[in-house]
């Protein structure tokens, strides 16, 4: 397989890089907002033009100057080890705003780099961009761009001058291929997204940090476990609400909710020391599982911060939504003793196993239609038939009930023959979706 050239986007903070990624990019999409310090951990996509492809990553922006913020000093050092794997660098500058000295100490650790370098003069579509353009030449590069990433102008050419600069075989990572299947971790702020997905990956892909929202968008990478490739995306932590009567959409960022929608098995970090499960968490878990139909195992992290009080706490909580919790996995876990974490990755498995399972659809036939013999179901005094069930899908199992009258196959009796495939079938993680047809 060949190895596709990396494209690294860097520059001072607040000059248009996501916004630049996301003009590049047609699937992956990075926070753009207009302050400083949106973007902390890098995010990167497969960008195709003219039949020729190139990895684009964009990063945080960086400050060269000493600083006391552990948060600005991790992404310095991370934006510099990328540059060292780039094939070409695109160094994006203001031009509403002119020269910098910061963009000059940028310039100065791209020169002892040694890296090819594309100056990408952005925001000229003022007139006061246009004005102070010509600034940037003091920074002594032959390959230069102007553009507006928020309008699009100058892209077409931007992306000619990256082919033409590329070389035709990378020395960046090989291209990815498609995953098995996607894992998500979801959570509070703070609960050790960041932290487990480190441990998962064996290495610091995402930046971990006691301040609570260190992770601003989802972020995705690919690992190969027992000759299976699966993405695992980190994401922002929810919102915390004082009332959780939003729709959940307004709980979670943009980034998080994408993230959800793709995703097949969703790890829900909990704060077991907390003492409880919180009602941000339980609106998720419910959502993730009955709404979305994704596979769920909740995660109860920080088990070396837990008394026999906060446990026996949870314990209690836990014991309200016992419906839930018989059907999922759960894990007690500590990822600062690493306790347990060497046990995620084989659970992860094994309900994916569960969720992408085919049943033998003709034992789950008889099964069902020999349970509504036992204990017919009435809908006003009117009996419900099925005559047929199929399953027409999984990840997520879905079974096609042919019945009678579709209408009159509420949740409670949905629920009944769930009730039946959970007894006889090992399906324990994964949420079991039924459709009602009227037989023709």
């Amino acid at each position: 397989m060949s190895i596709l050239p990396r494209v690294v986007v860097v520059g001072r903070m607040n000059v248009g890089k996501s916004t630049l990624f996301n003009r590049l990019s047609e699937s992956v999409k990075s926070i753009s907002l207009d302050y400083e310090g949106v973007t902390r951990d890098f995010i990167s996509d497969t960008v195709e033009w003219q039949d020729k492809q190139f990895e684009l990553i964009d990063t945080g922006g960086v400050i060269l100057k000493k600083t006391t913020d552990p948060l600005l000093a991790e992404v310095r050092s991370q934006v510099i080890a990328l540059i060292d794997t780039a094939d070409l660098v695109l160094f994006v500058c203001d031009a509403t705003v002119g020269l910098l000295p910061e963009d000059r100490d940028i310039a100065r650790i791209l020169y002892r780099g040694g890296k090819k370098v594309l100056l990408v003069i952005n925001k000229v579509d003022s007139r006061h961009g246009q004005e102070q353009e010509y600034e940037f030449q003091a920074l002594g590069y032959d390959k230069v761009c102007a553009i507006s990433a928020e309008h699009g102008t100058g892209i077409a050419d931007l992306l000619e001058k990256i082919l033409e600069l590329l070389p035709a075989k990378g020395t960046g990572r090989e291209p990815i291929s498609e995953p098995e299947y996607r894992v998500v971790l979801l959570g509070k702020p703070n609960v050790g997204k960041s932290s487990l997905m480190n441990l998962l990956l064996d290495k610091e892909r995402t930046i971990v940090s006691d301040v609570a929202g260190t992770t601003r968008e989802a972020i995705s990478e690919q690992i190969a476990f027992y000759q299976e490739d699966l993405q695992i995306t980190d994401t922002p932590g929810l919102r915390r609400k004082k009332s959780v009567k939003e729709p959940v959409e307004t709980l979670m960022v943009k980034s998080s909710f994408r993230a959800l929608e793709r995703a097949d098995v969703v790890l829900l970090l909990v704060d077991a020391a907390s003492g409880l499960l919180s009602d941000q968490e339980l609106k998720l878990a419910f959502y993730a599982f009955a709404e979305k139909y994704k596979a769920l195992i909740i995660l109860f992290n920080k088990q070396d911060l837990t008394t026999d009080t906060s446990a026996y706490q949870l314990e209690f909580a836990l014991d309200e939504y016992r419906y839930l919790m018989k059907k999922i996995e759960t894990l007690n876990i500590s990822c600062k003793t690493k306790k347990n974490v060497g046990k995620v990755l084989p659970l992860v498995k094994k309900v994916w196993g569960r969720y992408s399972q085919t049943l033998p659809e003709e034992e789950v036939n008889r099964l069902l239609l020999e349970a509504l013999e036992r204990k017919p179901l009435y809908h006003k005094k009117n009996l419900l038939k099925v005559f047929r069930v199929y399953q027409v899908a999984h990840a997520p199992i879905t079974l096609l009930l042919a019945v009678n009258h579709p209408d009159w196959f509420g949740p409670s009796q949905l629920a009944f023959f769930e009730g039946i495939v959970r007894r006889n079938f090992d399906v324990r993680g994964v949420p079991i979706r039924f459709v009602t047809r009227k037989r023709k």
